[in-house]
């Protein structure tokens, strides 16, 4: 057991579990907006965890050598040697072409067609364009805007609904301080490696107050959750009210300077934590309607 451990450790970093985990989740709340639980949501998020798992070990075949010239990245599988290109290669594809047959069955076409749009975004489009502009979060927000959009539809919502663009919107804006807030601590090391940065057009003040816009938008969008129609029950939509007053909070403190150059981890970790729990409250709000 030990050693199966050991061989197969340096393949599951490949999927980057938390990110794929969260992906999931998100799809899940998309879905229970939808419908009850029941074991197609179960499908669903299985089928888009497996799918993420593969577009990420997908993503860091095509990008392992630049992982290598990243301190942050070095010690990957890839750049390491842990893992070879080709076997990266095959996993992932075995974990893609799995998630859609996941997909399929547990979900329906457009859910399928989601999916796998999303993987060709991702490292067709966005990987491409992380070469080529500072700027390539905003064409790449789109994936992160996905997994609902999956969930949603794999429980019989339809695609063209205002109440799922807004809840895609709202994911795709959390996307962009989510990024910028990770490039105020490591853009220096993207530079070096010679991928465009923010850090390299704007100046670290200037960022930050962009960022605290953005936030700012995340949060607002937050709170008209409940005017959009996307939730109906109070005691969610106050409790979406109370997040995006946190997250407010949380971008007046990185504006105000209390994060020092080079250390914005807090405000990082709160746009993550307050996503989490906007999933967990969007998930629940089915079960406080009467």
């Amino acid at each position: 057991m030990k050693i199966l451990r050991v061989t197969a450790a340096p393949y599951a970093s490949l999927c980057r579990m938390t990110v794929s985990l969260f992906s999931a989740f998100s799809a899940g709340a998309g879905f229970l907006l939808v419908r009850g639980a029941g074991w197609r949501l179960a499908g669903v998020m299985s089928a888009v965890f497996v799918l993420a798992c593969g577009a990420s070990a997908l993503n860091q075949y095509c990008e392992r050598a630049t992982d290598a010239r990243m301190h942050r990245t070095r010690s990957r599988s890839l750049p390491s040697g842990r893992v070879a290109p080709r076997g990266a290669l095959l996993f992932s594809v075995a974990l893609l072409f799995s998630g859609c047959i996941l997909l399929a069955l547990g979900g329906n076409t457009y859910a399928l067609a989601l999916g796998a749009f999303t993987v060709v975004w991702y490292n067709g489009v966005y990987t491409w364009l992380k070469r080529k502009t500072a700027f390539a979060v905003l064409p790449g927000g789109l994936v992160g805007a996905a997994p609902p959009a999956i969930g949603w539809v794999a429980a019989g919502g339809n695609l063209l609904d205002p109440r799922l663009l807004f809840l895609c919107f709202f994911f795709f804006m959390w996307q962009v301080p989510h990024f910028w807030l990770f490039l105020l601590d490591h853009g220096e090391e993207y530079e070096r490696a010679g991928l465009p940065s923010l850090t390299s057009v704007f100046e670290w003040d200037q960022i930050v107050r962009m960022s605290f816009v953005w936030i700012s938008s995340v949060a607002v969008s937050c709170m008209l959750m409940g005017a959009c129609g996307v939730t109906k029950s109070l005691p969610v939509n106050v409790s979406l009210f109370v997040v995006s007053l946190w997250l407010i909070g949380n971008g007046i403190r990185l504006l105000l300077g209390k994060a020092e150059k080079g250390d914005c981890s807090f405000a990082f970790r709160g746009m993550n934590a307050g996503m989490a729990l906007v999933m967990i409250i969007l998930a629940v709000d089915r079960f406080f309607q009467f």
